[in-house]
């Protein structure tokens, strides 16, 4: 199921769709050889493609962590984006106050996953009219995100997506179950599955997350292998000068080899 967004180019060529970018805004002008970048390549495939940067990062282990650069400058370089190569994007927000303001900037608001169940933020970010992206929390299944969706829907909108992030697993790992996938597609809406964040390892003792991004190619062949209408991944040039999240990110080159055997294998599971 390929959600109906402005801007969404090739959403007929049976595809599975992409989220994509950076973690977040890090200055004024690390995101455009990023999103030139994913372009080149999924016009090429044919992929459907939305490009993912947060504007500013509110949930952060250290007080001292990167939070964002302003966040009307970072809204604004979102929007230049979306403009300039006429591509959906989409942002997170934390509070109702911030969908409202986000909303002027990008196509589709994301609810971050631990914040999946805030009747608020859900209300008001349905209201603004835009594609709700509603991320998974870690400590949900995927048959209560059901109450998510309804929410989002009581105010009109029924513009909603899902996204898998896995689950908690002990104090510091997490596994997909998927599950979830399936139980999420029950709602009738597109289910996303995030291969980044899937392999975070949170809670650290250093402060700063950790993570397994040599098995993003495993975890997103078993989503296309099981259905998984999108593929959600962070994606930067060096990984290990990221502002936020390097640990678990896509090296930017490695994109096309992986994009290409995702491609090959949906052409494969499209057909069953």
């Amino acid at each position: 199921m390929i959600p109906s967004i402005p801007r969404l180019q090739f959403a007929d060529s049976n595809q599975f769709f992409l989220m994509a970018g950076p973690c977040v805004i890090e200055d004024e002008h690390m995101a455009y050889p990023i999103v030139e970048h994913i372009l080149k390549l999924t016009t090429e495939l044919k992929i459907p493609t939305i490009f993912k940067a947060s504007y500013k990062k509110a949930n952060r282990s250290k007080l001292d962590s990167f939070m964002g650069i302003g966040d009307l400058i970072a809204l604004k370089i979102l929007d230049n984006i979306r403009n300039t190569y006429q591509i959906p994007v989409v942002t997170d927000v934390h509070t109702a106050e911030e969908a409202k303001l986000a909303a002027d900037y990008v196509d589709i608001l994301q609810i971050p996953a631990f914040l999946c169940r805030q009747t608020d933020l859900l209300i008001a970010a349905g209201k603004t009219g835009k594609v709700i992206n509603i991320k998974k929390g870690q400590f949900l299944s995927g048959e209560s995100m059901q109450f998510a969706v309804d929410k989002v829907k009581s105010t009109g909108n029924q513009q909603v997506m899902l996204t898998e992030r896995g689950n908690m697993f002990g104090y510091g790992d997490l596994v997909v179950d998927y599950r979830n996938i399936a139980a999420m597609q029950k709602t009738g809406v597109p289910v996303i599955l995030d291969i980044t964040h899937s392999l975070q390892q949170p809670n650290q003792t250093s402060g700063i997350t950790g993570g397994q991004p040599d098995l993003i190619e495993l975890i997103a062949k078993a989503g296309i292998a099981v259905g998984t209408d999108g593929i959600f991944l962070e994606t930067h040039p060096n990984p290990g000068k990221a502002k936020s999240d390097g640990a678990n990110m896509l090296k930017l080159d490695l994109l096309a080899d992986l994009l290409k055997r995702l491609s090959a294998l949906r052409a494969v599971t499209a057909q069953f």
